[in-house]
């Protein structure tokens, strides 16, 4: 019978038939095996090459028996029973392996009255491709997986935190009991003052220890990609979105930890969401209508005085009292100087490893080194002591580091200090600086007229002098006599040390 269309059959079931049939004779022809059994698993029909595998002379001797008598570990019974295929599978049979393909044979009502086996190679070299490419992508994925877990885990304790001071056993104190509640713990402190190595043990030490530690810089990022960093997007919510979309920071840090960094930096619209994220513990990545639920613990940190942001109106206060759970400060160094000299030494251990500038040398800090450190009030707190350390010990000869050693490199990278002569203007312009050393140059060519020293050996003589005198003039006392000739403290012991005057 046919339809409108010259030529075209209107019963497709024919063609339907000689497909299924020229399939099967294909995979039949092509395989080292193929076998048909019924719905109790029992041998209908096998090919002679199949059955001479298995030690029949003829195929028919097979015919009618279990197929677990015939071929030892099969799996056909199971294909029965389930009704389900088994596409891909080994089959050890005691000598080389096969792969085999089982699937179902299904009536008109779906019920399942047999399954039919294919034995596709007997050599597993056939499938070393296959088999090469499998394993390299396993062994990518699991090394991925590895490294992101490792990159997720605290990598400090509060053994990190060095000091022994009161501030440091306080922080420690109170790092400690924020482990043990699972409450939001807000840093607060200056800029390297350790609140990162804080967040790390805290997490460490706390129930949520093997959930991921998530970290946010709010600072680092563009408000317009701040909420998508939280939340994450639908695929299409915008262009340029994965085409599997975006996972958000709250959704990868789910069981764990997720620390927003520089939070007071975070745009009054997001802080508004963020808020009923913490409230409700659910959210919506961005263009979808899926509700995440999510169990996250929160530790804010900030360099910034949060009440005054508060206060300006550039900080939510719902927000603020919401984070302010339990608050802990996290001292600059100049409060804990006793803890300076324990610090140095575990930066210079570091830095000794191979790799890290020390190339392996065992460094000692002197006396007078020890004390230029202690002196300095150091703004950048433990990450410019670190700075300054690395600079030196890339760039000392020797192992034992004295304060000649150090003194150029502390403070560099901060203002120097206004004024550095008794009664001298504070500098109103950069030409001020050299019109103070065109005076000390002066001055010292007026104490030897006609004198053969360099420029710079007569300058270094009469700021010796000079400094002597006003060491003199207060009895030794460094900071009495930085204040009187309007100096910093800290670039008075500075040139102490490179001048060698003893005190």
């Amino acid at each position: 019978m046919k339809t409108d269309l010259i030529g075209v059959p209107a019963d497709y079931s024919a063609i339907l038939r000689r497909a299924m049939d020229s399939l099967f004779r294909t995979f039949e022809n092509f395989s080292e095996g193929t076998l048909i059994v019924d719905a109790d698993a029992r041998i209908v029909w096998i090919n002679e090459r199949y059955a001479a595998r298995f030690g029949f002379a003829d195929s028919r001797q097979a015919i009618g028996l279990d197929c677990e008598t015939v071929i030892p570990n099969s799996l056909m019974r199971e294909v029965v029973q389930t009704g389900k295929p088994i596409l891909l599978d080994m089959l050890e049979n005691g000598r080389e392996p096969l792969v085999v393909m089982r699937l179902p044979l299904k009536d008109e009502a779906g019920r399942t009255v047999g399954a039919v086996g294919f034995a596709l190679f007997d050599e597993m070299k056939s499938l070393t491709p296959l088999f090469s490419h499998y394993s390299r992508v396993q062994e990518e994925l699991i090394a991925a997986r590895q490294s992101l877990a490792q990159a997720r885990r605290a990598k400090y304790t509060l053994a990190s935190f060095v000091g022994t001071s009161a501030a440091s056993l306080e922080v420690k104190r109170q790092a400690r009991r924020a482990s043990y509640v699972d409450s939001p713990v807000l840093l607060l402190g200056e800029t390297g003052t350790g609140k990162e190595l804080l967040v790390h043990a805290i997490h460490g030490t706390s129930a949520r220890a093997k959930g991921p530690l998530v970290t946010v810089n709010v600072a680092a990022i563009p408000d317009t990609l701040l909420e998508v960093e939280f939340f994450g997007a639908a695929p299409g919510a915008y262009t340029g979105v994965e085409r599997r979309g975006r996972v958000g920071k709250f959704e990868l840090a789910n069981g764990g930890t997720l620390f927003l960094d520089e939070i007071g930096d975070m745009p009054l619209p997001l802080q508004g969401k963020l808020l009923r994220v913490l409230q409700d513990q659910e959210f919506e990545p961005l263009g979808s209508n899926r509700i995440v639920r999510t169990d996250v613990r929160i530790v804010a940190a900030t360099s910034a005085d949060l009440p005054a942001l508060v206060a300006a109106g550039r900080f939510r206060a719902d927000l603020f009292y919401r984070l302010n759970v339990l608050t802990i400060h996290a001292p600059p160094l100049r409060a804990r100087r006793s803890d300076i000299e324990a610090l140095a030494y575990a930066i210079l251990e570091d830095l000794s490893t191979p790799g890290r500038g020390g190339h392996g040398r065992h460094f000692e800090l002197q006396d007078d080194a020890l004390r230029l450190l202690a002196a300095y009030d150091w703004p950048g707190n433990v990450r410019e002591l670190r700075n300054t350390l690395e600079r030196a010990v890339m760039l000392c000869d020797t192992e034992r580091i004295d304060a000649r050693t150090l003194a150029p490199f502390i403070g560099a990278s901060v203002l120097p200090d206004r004024g550095s002569i008794a009664g001298a203007a504070p500098a109103s312009n950069p030409g001020s600086a050299f019109a103070s050393a065109d005076r000390k140059a002066e001055a010292a060519a007026q104490v030897q007229p006609g004198g053969t020293d360099s420029y710079a050996q007569a300058m270094a003589d009469f700021e010796r002098r000079y400094l002597c005198d006003a060491l003199r003039a207060t009895g030794g006392r460094v900071a009495e006599a930085a204040a009187r000739i309007g100096m910093g403290r800290a670039t008075l012991y500075k040139k102490i040390a490179a001048l060698n005057i003893a005190i």
